[in-house]
């Protein structure tokens, strides 16, 4: 049996905006993802996708329900500890990349490392190692204005991988890329889920992005509206392939 990695159960998020008056944003959500999965939530603006992924990442908590991440109850942990659930579990990787403007490549992967407490030469291996995985080892020395976004987005992969998380959590990765750039980056997810095998969950609005993944999550005004297995999903590198980056 597949080990869950996400459980999530009524989870519940509001914003008070003056008593009596209270904002419900997400409303009795369930969610349970298993080790390995590739899932998307999928919701138009307003459908409450970026607070619950905010949730997810442990970057917000909910008002009410449990969470649990990777066998952590998230609830449970002070400031500092979701601090480091985040470090430990989560690898984020963002529309904006977020990368430290100047800070090489390199030392952009190696700093979720540093917090971890790893030592010198082993980030550095680990770090040109995750570069080369994702194409940008030979961009490693350049800074991120000296990159496109497409290679800012890739770094930001490599950086997400660093700590070996228990889940990739990608919000609106390919929103500010072009179709073609944007192709490239999700071939690179598929490659870090068949052939890494790492957990991924993808935010996005985009239901064609959406239909690459194993299973879809549809949010709306706040609620679970349809969660589906998608029958169209193919795997991309079946026998562990390699892409060209």
């Amino acid at each position: 049996m597949s080990e869950n990695v996400i459980e999530m159960k009524n989870i519940v998020k509001s914003f008070y905006i003056g008593t009596p008056n209270e904002l419900n944003i997400l409303k009795n959500i369930d969610i349970t993802v298993k080790k390995g999965e590739f899932v998307s939530i999928v919701g138009t603006s307003g459908s409450g996708k970026s607070t619950l992924m905010n949730i997810i990442g442990a970057l917000d908590r909910p008002t009410s329900g449990t969470y649990i991440l990777g066998g952590t109850d998230v609830n449970e942990q002070t400031d500092n500890g979701l601090s480091e659930v985040r470090n430990k579990k989560i690898g984020f990787v963002f529309q904006t990349y977020n990368l430290i403007p100047r800070s090489s490549a390199l030392k952009n992967v190696e700093l979720p490392m540093l917090y971890y407490g790893m030592n010198r030469h082993e980030r550095k291996e680990r770090a040109e190692q995750l570069l080369e995985l994702v194409g940008m080892k030979d961009r490693m020395k350049h800074q991120p204005n000296e990159l496109s976004g497409g290679q800012k987005q890739r770094v930001a992969i490599a950086r997400a991988l660093a700590n070996d998380p228990s889940i990739i959590l990608a919000d609106e990765p390919t929103g500010a890329l072009d179709s073609v750039t944007g192709r490239l980056v999700m071939d690179l997810f598929h490659k870090v889920h068949e052939v890494e095998g790492k957990t991924i969950v993808l935010i996005t609005h985009n239901y064609e992005l959406a239909e690459e993944t194993e299973r879809i999550i549809t949010l709306k005004d706040g609620k679970i509206v349809a969660e589906e297995y998608n029958d169209k999903y193919i795997r991309r590198f079946p026998n562990g392939e390699k892409i060209c980056l």
